[in-house]
């Protein structure tokens, strides 16, 4: 089994739609430590030492949150900004998450076809989270694809938290392909079986 860390970070958690459906279907997830960062850190006084800590005791590291204005809410840049600190995820000696995994579950209000070269955005969502996935390989890290929701103030969010809890599941369990995963652009929840390991049972039957 994986040891997964799923950071959650939502400055407005009680007036969220979708990610606040994620986040209480995560709830269920047996062996995923759970870490709700505006919850613990109200004051954005991040604890460093605890927060490295963190990473060094899992494999995987989950980063659930909405897009706000093509990047992620302040205190999710905030702590990137003090714990991957040089010595610790880069620079000399800064090789503490070699060989970990990052990936990004994320909402955004916009719908699919506004992220591409002839949407409102101009660009694939993937453009703009690039910062997060050089900052995994900057700090030896591998970069999964991201889970994404579209859509996400009006879409029903009951599909998408299962498939969370499918994709928290499979990871846990090692039943994510994290090598398809790092090969495909984005999952959704109609997708996490195309990266799913079937399991021994299944194998047998």
């Amino acid at each position: 089994m994986a040891k997964v860390i799923h950071y959650y970070a939502h400055p407005g958690h009680r007036f969220s739609h979708a990610n606040k459906a994620m986040w209480q279907a995560a709830q269920a997830v047996d062996g995923v430590t759970r870490v709700d960062l505006y919850g613990e850190y109200p004051r954005h006084d991040v604890k460093i030492d605890k927060e490295q800590q963190r990473l060094l005791d899992h494999d995987v590291i989950v980063f659930q949150f909405p897009v706000f204005w093509y990047s992620a809410p302040s205190l999710l840049k905030e702590w990137i900004d003090l714990t991957l600190e040089h010595g610790f995820a880069y620079g000399k000696d800064g090789d503490k998450l070699r060989d970990k995994w990052m990936m990004l579950a994320v909402t955004a209000a916009g719908p699919e076809a506004a992220y591409s070269e002839g949407g409102y955005q101009n660009f694939p969502l993937r453009t703009f989270l690039t910062p997060f996935e050089q900052t995994a390989r900057l700090s030896k890290m591998r970069f999964a694809a991201p889970y994404v929701l579209h859509d996400a103030l009006k879409s029903d969010p009951t599909a998408h938290a299962a498939g969370f809890v499918e994709l928290l599941e499979g990871l846990r369990d090692d039943r994510i392909d994290l090598e398809k995963a790092e090969a495909a652009e984005c999952l959704y929840h109609d997708s996490i079986a195309s990266v799913l390991r079937r399991s021994e049972r299944s194998l047998a039957q």
